[in-house]
């Protein structure tokens, strides 16, 4: 009987063995060896106020803002008037009292079938392409695709990713910008503040069922266990970057969708980039283009996906930028 038990159990070490060594072999020939950046002749411009196309300038230029607020927005038509309405209304507010104040906000339409550019064009007719500008992508990129072509088209000093469901409350941006700054020095100029929920979870699980309990605490392991240490939660949307980290950290990403807040970190704490978790004010909003189950699952394929093709080579990060 022990015997049957002992070869039961090495038949299974083998056959978790194979199916590991499968799974990393799929990995690394699916894995594509830089990220993907390419850029439609469309979305090179922007339109001004008057409808009139404008180039679209670069993170590699030398910045002439304070602040640049990117905004991935994907058929946002109706709740990003709100978020808007509340990032503006304080940005403004910030800019007379502080004359030396100078910002911009970045939506970028990721393929929307609905009006989200229309909505967001009335926002640059009514301020100025100066301070709102809308960047309409050919196709849906996905999240992290958004955010990348808003960031690399950005002209602030520091670079705020935020939500277009207004989850987050704007004037928050503050204590991110205090936490970036209780981060001097900064190595090579680069520092990242993540906006956090954490110290919400126990109110958010009396709220959720247990089998979303249950999948939330299995991806806080995985992000841990496979990716990202040091960080609760990796997943908001509220998150400021050092224009320098901004450009260094998305250049390298290869992920586009749900878990590239996850790969962004893996990049940012492989190079040795300081990161500063800060509680924020959170109200789940309806609307959530997240399908629980199969969102998640996605997600955890994801982040075994991105541990594996960095262990086996296949995505590899310049280790002359690299930190010591």
């Amino acid at each position: 009987m022990s015997s049957m038990l002992l070869q039961l159990a090495v038949l299974g070490v083998a056959l978790a063995a194979a199916a590991l060594i499968l799974i990393s072999f799929v990995a690394f020939i699916t894995a594509t060896k830089m990220p993907h950046i390419h850029q439609h002749e469309e979305e090179k411009f922007f339109l001004n106020a008057r409808g009139q196309k404008e180039t679209l300038p670069s993170i590699w230029d030398s910045p002439t803002k304070r602040l640049s607020v990117v905004v991935p927005s994907y058929n946002e038509e109706k709740r990003l008037p709100v978020m808007m309405d509340e990032a503006l209304d304080y940005l403004e507010e910030r800019q007379k009292q502080d004359p030396t104040f100078t910002y911009e906000v970045i939506v970028v339409d990721d393929g929307s079938k609905d009006q989200t550019s229309k909505v967001a064009f009335k926002y640059c007719q009514k301020y100025g392409s100066d301070k709102v500008r809308v960047i309409t992508l050919v196709k849906n990129r996905g999240k992290g695709g958004a955010i990348r072509m808003g960031i690399f088209s950005s002209r602030g000093e520091k670079i705020l990713m935020a939500d277009a469901d207004g989850a987050t409350k704007f004037p928050d941006v503050e204590k991110l910008e205090k936490g970036l700054n209780d981060l001097q020095p900064w190595p090579e100029q680069m520092a990242i503040a993540c906006g956090s929920r954490a110290h919400l979870e126990k109110e958010s699980i009396a709220q959720r069922s247990y089998f979303r309990t249950l999948l939330m605490y299995g991806f806080h392991f995985l992000v841990w266990f496979l990716c990202v240490k040091g960080v609760r939660d990796t997943q908001c949307g509220f998150k400021l970057f050092t224009r320098e980290a901004a450009s260094r950290t998305f250049s390298s990403l290869h992920i586009e969708r749900w878990a590239f807040d996850v790969e962004l970190l893996y990049i940012a704490q492989f190079f040795k980039i300081p990161i500063a978790e800060i509680a924020v004010n959170w109200t789940e909003i309806e609307g959530s283009k997240l399908i629980p189950f199969w969102s998640w699952l996605q997600m955890g394929k994801d982040l075994l996906f991105i541990r594996l093709r960095y262990l086996t080579g296949a995505w590899r990060l310049d280790q002359t930028k690299k930190m010591n």
